[in-house]
């Protein structure tokens, strides 16, 4: 009975050794695996770091673009309207000075081609003085659509005005 519990004290000792041993390698590859996944995550953090700053990098430099293209549209803008302002100008002038039958012609035959926004446009730029001599020479149908057009503008702008 007694080599029984020697026995049993024995196997029992050896177990306890080789589950500690067993523990003891499990730690350890619980720290190695840890530290693998520290360093995979450290380098991922990393690389996540980096893309961020190029993103934003990237995102600066398109709102930068963003800006002088805004600039620069801003400009033709205002270089459209000086040039529209110019060119307006000057056919207003050249109309203005123009003798009133050729003027109507001109209008008569701009208004058949389809352009009456386009007479309307330069009539609005003239002296008053000078519509009413055109007036008198333009065939009846487009007085008519004129004088409807500068009625209704009359009325849509008297707020303005």
């Amino acid at each position: 009975m007694l080599a029984t519990i020697l026995l049993f004290s024995f196997s029992f000792a050896q177990e306890e050794r080789v589950s500690s041993a067993a523990l003891i390698k499990q730690k350890i590859e619980v720290k190695e695996l840890k530290k693998e996944l520290n360093n995979f995550y450290n380098k991922k953090e990393k690389e996540y770091q980096e893309r961020k700053k190029e993103l934003e990098t990237l995102l600066k430099k398109v709102e930068s673009e963003k800006k002088q293209i805004e600039a620069l549209r801003d400009e033709n803008k205002k270089l459209l309207s000086d040039i529209k302002g110019e060119v307006d100008s000057k056919i207003s002038t050249i109309y203005n000075k123009m003798k009133p039958k050729i003027a109507a012609e001109i209008f008569n035959q701009m208004i058949s081609d389809g352009n009456l926004e386009g007479v309307f446009d330069i009539i609005l730029r003239l002296k008053e003085a000078k519509v009413t001599s055109f007036m008198r020479y333009l065939s009846p149908k487009n007085a008519s659509l004129l004088t409807q057009m500068l009625q209704e503008y009359k009325i849509n702008n008297k707020d303005e005005g």
